[in-house]
């Protein structure tokens, strides 16, 4: 099975990290003892531009869950449907080719889901089969890749698409000036991302596409969940909306425990950290991803496309190790019989891998 192609799509409002900095420091600063530590927390995550859904000057105007998720599933929809055509059309299928959709998103909630309106939008079979993904956070984009690689496992002629949609902007919280949810709303970006799995059996699998990208086999998937740290981070969820669960203890738990993980999951695949020539990590933030590259004692730029894209668009949540996937995709693959590691942590807290060959 095979990772065929990755599509991205941002909204049109893109908006320097100074920008956004002012925007919110002139909307809160009479709530705020200090106003500029707005421009000073936003300074140090690492972003220098980020696409929001809306214009700056909108979202005083968004007040209570029921108005700002309604935004989201318009928003979600019509971002969803551009990252699912490019990725699609990226590799010459149709929406009547997938057999199977995952969707991940933690930044809104619909019922029915945004992959049931897709369907109603795009030519999908009336039998595909549905798999919504919420409360994963930052690392289902990971889990996604994971979950659909067992789906086209067990049906190897199969391709399954994983969609997933995050409009960080929309949990931005008027009533919560705390560090954490400042670093949110400095470090969080807009944005949407969806992949196509290609079953072992698949032309594209094959190789046999004249228009494919060839895109890396996935090897093996690694689960890993961390007891008892469920106030790492999450959502607090209230009458407005989602309140960021957010502790600077983050890059203490990928010390402690991503090398651990990642060794013993290259062991089981006769494989060391040696072998491994390029990593697509989640672009978490500077101290998350400092601290992957510590732990791993990874080489100079080892790391670059994700830095890359945590100072474009910022951490885009689920959707960020996506977006590197589609960067390293199209812009720098690794050589025949090469390997990767994909990898992102979030809410639980736990990891995922995804071992990859080129």
């Amino acid at each position: 099975m095979r990772i065929a192609s990755v599509g991205t799509a941002y909204p049109p409002h893109r908006y320097s990290q100074t920008a956004i900095a002012d925007a919110l420091t002139a909307r809160w600063q009479d709530r705020m003892e200090e106003p500029r530590l707005i421009n000073r927390l936003f300074a140090n995550c690492g972003v220098d531009f980020r696409n929001l859904v809306f214009p700056l000057d909108v979202y005083e105007n968004l007040s209570g869950f029921g108005p700002t998720n309604d935004a989201w599933i318009v928003a979600a929809v019509e971002l969803g449907q551009k990252a699912v055509t490019t990725a699609l059309e990226r590799v010459g299928l149709t929406p009547a080719d997938i057999s199977a959709i995952f969707f991940a998103s933690v930044t809104g909630i619909a019922s029915p889901t945004i992959d049931a309106r897709l369907i109603n939008l795009m030519p999908f079979p009336t039998s595909v089969k549905r798999t919504p993904i919420f409360g994963l956070g930052c690392v289902a984009g990971a889990a996604g890749i994971s979950r659909a690689s067992d789906y086209v496992r067990a049906f190897p002629n199969q391709y399954a698409l994983l969609l997933s949609v995050e409009l960080c902007s929309l949990t931005w919280q008027d009533n919560d000036q705390s560090i954490a949810n400042l670093i949110s709303c400095g470090l969080f970006g807009d944005g949407a991302a969806a992949v196509i799995i290609a079953g072992a059996e698949t032309p594209l699998a094959k190789r046999t596409c004249p228009t494919c990208i060839s895109g890396p086999q996935i090897l093996d998937t690694r689960s890993t969940f961390y007891r008892h740290t469920e106030h790492i981070m999450g959502w607090s969820i209230g009458d407005m909306g989602f309140k960021i669960v957010l502790s600077p203890d983050v890059p203490k738990v990928v010390n402690e425990h991503l090398r651990g993980n990642v060794e013993s999951f290259l062991t089981d695949n006769g494989l060391t950290m040696d072998d491994i020539s390029s990593y697509i990590f989640h672009s978490g933030g500077p101290k998350v991803l400092e601290a992957m590259e510590t732990t791993l004692n990874l080489p100079a730029n080892a790391l670059a496309p994700s830095w890359k894209s945590l100072r474009e668009v910022g951490n885009l949540s689920a959707a960020s190790v996506l977006a590197v996937l589609e960067d390293v995709l199209v812009n720098s693959p690794g050589k025949p019989g090469t390997y990767s590691i994909l990898a992102a942590m979030g809410p639980a807290f736990c990891s995922e891998l995804v071992l990859l060959r080129w």
